[in-house]
Order: C-alpha cells, then structure tokens, then sequence
C-alpha cells in the first residue's frame, strides 16, 4: 500500500493514498485554526488529485482529532463543498463523540456520511 502524509512535517501524520475509489485523509489531532491551514492545503491537493484520477469518495478519517474549532469546522466544510463540486462523496470516519456532538449542534451533520 502507498502512503502519504498530510500536515506540516513536525505533525505529518500517515493515510493510505488509495483505495479502488476513495481517498482516504488523515485529520490532524488539533483541527484548529493555528493547524488549519496545512491540512486544508495538503487536503485539497489531494482531492483535486482523487478527483482526476476518478475517485467517487473522499473519507477523513477523524480518529485521531481531539479537539476542532469554527475555523476546523470550516475545513471540513470546505473539502465537502469542493469534494461535491468533484461529484465525490463526503465521510467522516471514526468521527469522536465530541465532534459528533459538535457537528450536530452546528447543523452541519447532513453534509456527511459516516463510517466506523
């Protein structure tokens, strides 16, 4: 299996590149705004690129993000928005309770599927 990294490279985290049709992205474990821009970058890098090669689906993997503010929030509806602009899917992936929670008191939930 490739591997990839997203984030700057003291917080760089791994994620599979591929799988037959879907990208899969790694959240960083502080998705706030001083984090933000680094993974939002690397994260619509990679999207464009899934969107290209013909992936249906982007998945973030959230499994290892502890905290998320508005500007994280923001992020994430970001990739969904570019994400459907690309005709491709939205997960979130072993979405945290807290995050969970947040996204529901946001109303921003139905923007996303999830996925243990």
């Amino acid at each position: 299996m490739r591997m990839a990294m997203v984030g700057s490279s003291e917080e760089a985290t791994m994620y599979p590149l591929t799988e037959p049709d879907r990208v899969v992205l790694q959240a960083p474990e502080r998705l706030v705004s001083e984090h933000r821009l680094d993974f939002r970058r690397d994260a619509l890098e990679r999207l464009s690129k899934a969107a290209s090669d013909g992936a249906k689906r982007i998945t973030i993997d959230l499994r290892d993000t502890r905290e998320v503010d508005a500007s994280g929030l923001g992020v994430l509806v970001l990739l969904q928005k570019r994400a459907r602009e690309h005709f491709l899917s939205t997960c979130l992936s072993h979405t945290p309770p807290t995050v969970r929670h947040l996204l529901h008191l946001t109303q921003l939930e139905g923007l996303f599927e999830f996925e243990d």
